[in-house]
């Protein structure tokens, strides 16, 4: 195998050497040299004429690139002449548009300056127009309030609608009903008998006969006599002392003229108990006695100022006593002394006493003197902060609080917290009212009318603070924040069944007294208005008593 491969290196090489050897020969003879002369010279023909060719393609491209060169130049000033016309149209539309713009602009700036003008106009007059609409629901407010909404009185109503009767009807007639025994007027003693005689008919007529029967009927009148007792008493003289003397006389026989017991005690019930003027006392009384007994104001006036005397000890003693009451009704009201403003306190027991007290001012120095300033017991009343710092206990009268709602209800439709309070109050007042005697309320449903109590006042709280209460009316707020505070004093009634719910009690009292101001108007001093309060205190007082023949005990007091 090596040896072939050497063979054939050998054979390749003599053949390449043989050629050189020939080329070599070429080259020493000059064909070669002249045949490659000539193969240059046509191979430099033939790239001159390429040349020659390229060349004249070269010179065609370059005029071809001239002229295109040209062509675009042309086209680029035509295109550059369109892009200034473009762009001079362009500025000019933008310069245009500058202005239209800066017009716009100032048409706008224009514009949201009469709209802000037009906002604040627009806003004004609904703050102005919220602020009327407050306005008139104070003002609704005021005209809508009545007895049934606030503490105003039925009497001073000026269009009173018909109280609602809840009883079903039977559709039978008022009265006495058949198969009812009646309720006759009462007989008396007759003080004369007058027996009538037998018709004539009767007496010539033989078929007639008496029986055993005999209709009785009377007729009961009354007479006022005067009745007038002179005392008599000679005067005996001492001739050597020059001393004179006479008979005593009796008590209470002082002037030359006296009144007895009932003539003051008819007098002073007129005045006081009856709130006639002392005008129109006085006239009575003369009417009665056909002009006989003509009495001056004066002594009409005293008459309140000496039963107020005579009874003070009476007075001092229930004093005492009502200090001792575990529950005690409180109220004032106002009175007007010479034209000026002045106060009545009354205290009150329920089922026991009562104390009416004359003060020119409220607060602690009306409380000064009265039976609340050293009471120690549960005090009901209305919400004067005042109270609350005395007695150990305190309810709120919930006949108020029913008041204000209706109130809060009629004026404020769009809150649901005061209905639903007023529903509840009802059926609480409702449930303590159920109770007996004996019977003590029941843990659980005091607590679930608690829970109801809180949850109600929540419900106010969130209607309050997604819509606020009015400038003008805030009295259903105001509600909400004192009966929030003061929950334990609204719900006091339910632990307790010796507190009541209301303070009617001295609501009723002080109307009394009311009906005394409409007559008098205006007392002329202090002391008028104090005798009448401790008078007042002692007409309740007896009037308190089973079977108490007022006039008698007034009259002994005078006698």
């Amino acid at each position: 195998m090596g040896m072939g491969n050497s063979f054939e290196t050998i054979t390749v090489l003599q053949y390449r050497l043989k050629e050189a050897q020939e080329e070599l020969a070429a080259f020493q003879s000059g064909e070669k040299y002249i045949r490659m002369e000539k193969q240059h010279l046509t191979q430099v023909r033939a790239l001159e004429r390429r040349i020659a060719k390229l060349e004249a393609a070269v010179a065609k491209e370059h005029s071809h690139a001239i002229t295109i060169r040209n062509q675009w130049f042309e086209i680029f000033e035509q295109l550059q002449k369109e892009c200034d016309r473009m762009v001079a149209e362009a500025v000019k539309k933008a310069d245009m548009m500058e202005k239209r713009a800066i017009r716009a602009e100032r048409q706008r700036d224009t514009a949201l300056e009469k709209v802000t003008f037009q906002r604040r106009e627009l806003y004004k007059v609904k703050t102005e127009l919220d602020d009327e609409k407050q306005k008139v629901q104070k003002l609704t407010a005021q005209i809508n309030r009545n007895y049934e909404n606030s503490s105003i009185p039925s009497s001073k109503s000026i269009a009173r609608k018909k109280i609602s009767n809840s009883r079903e009807k039977t559709g039978r007639k008022p009265g006495g009903q058949p198969g009812h025994r009646g309720h006759c007027r009462k007989k008396l003693t007759p003080t004369r008998e007058i027996y009538l005689p037998a018709p004539e008919e009767v007496l010539h007529d033989p078929d007639f006969k008496k029986t055993s029967k005999t209709i009785t009927k009377q007729k009961i009148d009354i007479s006022v006599e005067v009745h007038v007792t002179g005392y008599h008493a000679d005067v005996h003289y001492n001739s050597k002392t020059g001393e004179r003397i006479h008979a005593p006389f009796p008590q209470g026989v002082i002037d030359d003229v006296n009144y007895g017991g009932n003539l003051r005690a008819f007098l002073f019930l007129l005045n006081n108990g009856c709130c006639t003027s002392i005008d129109k006392s006085r006239r009575f009384l003369s009417d009665l006695t056909d002009g006989k007994i003509n009495i001056s104001k004066g002594m009409i006036n005293n008459l309140c100022q000496s039963f107020a005397e005579k009874t003070e000890s009476q007075r001092k003693e229930l004093f005492r006593d009502m200090l001792l009451s575990p529950v005690m009704h409180t109220d004032c009201t106002n009175a007007r002394v010479n034209g000026e403003s002045s106060y009545v306190f009354v205290c009150a027991v329920p089922d026991g006493g009562v104390l009416y007290f004359a003060r020119g001012k409220k607060g602690h120095d009306g409380i000064k003197g009265t039976v609340v300033e050293d009471y120690q017991g549960t005090l009901v009343h209305d919400h004067d902060v005042t109270f609350y710092k005395y007695g150990t206990g305190h309810q709120e009268c919930l006949a108020h609080v029913l008041r204000y709602l209706k109130d809060s209800m009629d004026n404020e439709k769009d809150r649901s917290w005061n209905r639903q309070m007023h529903s509840l109050i009802q059926e609480m007042i409702h449930y303590r009212n159920g109770l007996s005697e004996s019977e003590e309320p029941d843990p659980q449903t005091v607590s679930e009318f608690e829970e109801r109590y809180k949850t109600i006042l929540s419900i106010a709280g969130d209607e309050y603070d997604y819509e606020p209460h009015g400038k003008y009316y805030r009295d259903g707020y105001n509600l909400y924040k004192r009966m929030k505070k003061y929950k334990k004093d609204h719900l006091l009634f339910l632990h307790n069944k010796n507190v009541p719910a209301t303070n009617n009690e001295a609501e009723r009292l002080l109307r009394k007294y009311k009906r005394k101001q409409a007559q008098a108007v205006s007392f002329r001093s202090p002391s008028s208005i104090d005798h009448l309060c401790k008078c007042m205190s002692m007409l309740v007082l007896m009037r308190r008593k089973e079977q108490a023949n007022l006039f008698r005990e007034i009259a002994e007091i005078f006698a």
